[in-house]
């Protein structure tokens, strides 16, 4: 018999999911292929990642659940703010979750979320980078984007300050850095101009999925990025194309991201028309 398989459809300043709940009706085995047959947006549902949701594997830790995370291509990786912010919504109560990227803290509030999405990391080996180098003024460039800065925060970004974030031909550029060798798991690329004291304007080329009309790892990376560089101060307003986002980060804290999520529908598909 063919198994149905309800799911949400949600997004995060029009960064999309396909959002499958198996906490408590598990699910069979989530392949690569399947992934990509429900992202597409001709033949599946369409999505940028399918978020599956499963019993926690730490309990005894106080942690709710587990959120796995899937790029349009297939890919696992292990965090997604804008995801991070719809579970909440669907969620519906302040919990601890577990990610690939560790746990974070995840709290709805009015008009959307807010995601404690733990430390940054700078170093090399941390991002990760192919070898070792100063991550808060690589001396790497490609055409007119040179010298980024790198954070992990949950998955691996690079941030480029220019001048006009929307004159950079990121659809072309980014493609090629994210398969640059440099970055032996990919990366995320952002490219940030300064709009003031305390407000970036971002676009991003996200690993897996491409151009994005929101990234809320991006906007915390770029974010924290900026904070280093002195370039502004927290709380920092990003406000990409698909909107704005809040995110507060101190040296030697965690970042917090704040911002809008939303259920578009709900619906159940034949899994074996995927698998």
């Amino acid at each position: 018999m063919t198994k149905r398989i309800p799911f949400t459809k949600m997004h995060g300043l029009g960064n999309d999911f396909v959002v499958i709940d198996a906490r408590e009706h598990a699910v069979p085995p989530m392949t690569a292929a399947a992934v990509r047959a429900l992202a597409d947006r001709r033949t599946g549902v369409g999505c940028d990642q399918l978020i599956l949701l499963q019993p926690s594997e730490a309990p005894e830790a106080g942690h709710a659940f587990r959120m796995r995370i899937f790029n349009a291509d297939g890919s696992e990786v292990q965090a997604c703010g804008n995801a991070a912010r719809a579970v909440a919504l669907l969620h519906g109560e302040a919990a601890v979750i577990e990610t690939g990227g560790g746990p974070i803290r995840l709290e709805p509030i009015d008009g959307g979320a807010r995601v404690d999405m733990g430390a940054p990391r700078f170093d090399w080996d941390a991002i990760p980078l192919a070898y070792a180098m100063d991550t808060a003024a690589m001396p790497v460039g490609w055409d007119s984007l040179e010298n980024p800065m790198a954070v992990n925060v949950g998955n691996p970004h690079v941030i480029f300050f220019v001048d006009d974030a929307d004159g950079v031909p990121l659809e072309s550029l980014g493609p090629v850095i994210e398969h640059d060798p440099l970055f032996p798991e990919r990366v995320n690329v952002n490219v940030a101009s300064l709009a003031g004291k305390d407000h970036l304007r971002l676009r991003v080329w996200e690993r897996g999925a491409g151009l994005t009309p929101a990234c809320g790892t991006g906007a915390c990376a770029s974010a924290v990025a900026a904070i280093r560089r002195g370039l502004v101060a927290s709380p920092v307003r990003v406000s990409l194309p698909g909107g704005d986002l809040v995110i507060a980060w101190q040296q030697g804290g965690t970042i917090q991201m704040s911002g809008p999520a939303t259920t578009s529908f709900h619906g159940s598909f034949d899994w074996d028309d995927f698998a």
